[in-house]
């Protein structure tokens, strides 16, 4: 199996089209952004999971200059923010699954896409492992996890981060998590 290299040290290849990562901007060092790194990378869709406020935004109009500078059409970059709270759960099973759906839409479309939060652990390991199970590539969460723990230990600072998700509520809600079609079924026997 072909190993794509992390474009950032702190990223892995997910899938082939879906990368997570840490929050890729540092405003304190522009003149070598991690944005342009993922750019190079081919990501053209970005799905940021940090709240309003919690990190400074590099979606308006960073994103679409350094896209411009490196030579890429700033209206091929799409930006999509899905908060959720550090160290915690999504506010709905219904908000995971909107999020599977920009990633299901994004693959068919054979578009690459990176996922983060703040460091890349927690949120960003949760919505991989929940993409794992949504999209077959991992028949339950513990298979799901078990893909993430094996990824991540490729990842920079996996020896002070040991853990991907990072809390034992995010672990569980992968080991729990159904792909919408089996979800939608339960509920219509259960409704019904």
């Amino acid at each position: 199996m072909l190993t794509l290299p992390h474009p950032i040290p702190n990223s892995y290849w997910a899938t082939p089209l879906l990368l997570a990562c840490e929050y890729p901007w540092t405003p304190a060092n522009p003149n070598k952004p991690k944005l342009d790194a993922l750019l190079r990378a081919g990501v053209r869709t970005f799905i940021d999971l940090t709240e309003c406020g919690e990190l400074r935004p590099y979606c308006d109009g960073v994103l679409t200059s350094r896209a411009e500078l490196l030579g890429i059409d700033k209206q091929t970059i799409e930006y999509h923010r899905f908060p959720i709270h550090d160290r915690s759960l999504p506010q709905s099973i219904e908000f995971m699954y909107s999020l599977m759906e920009v990633l299901r839409e994004n693959e068919r479309r054979g578009r690459i896409t990176a996922v983060h939060c703040r460091g890349g652990i927690g949120r960003t390991g949760m919505v991989i492992g929940c993409w794992l199970v949504e999209s077959g590539r991992a028949r339950n969460g513990g298979e799901a996890l078990a893909i993430i723990a094996r990824k991540w230990k490729t990842v920079e600072k996996c020896t002070r981060y040991p853990h991907s998700p990072e809390t034992g509520a995010q672990a569980e809600f992968v080991l729990h998590f159904k792909a919408a079609r089996s979800y939608i079924r339960t509920m219509v026997s259960v409704t019904g």
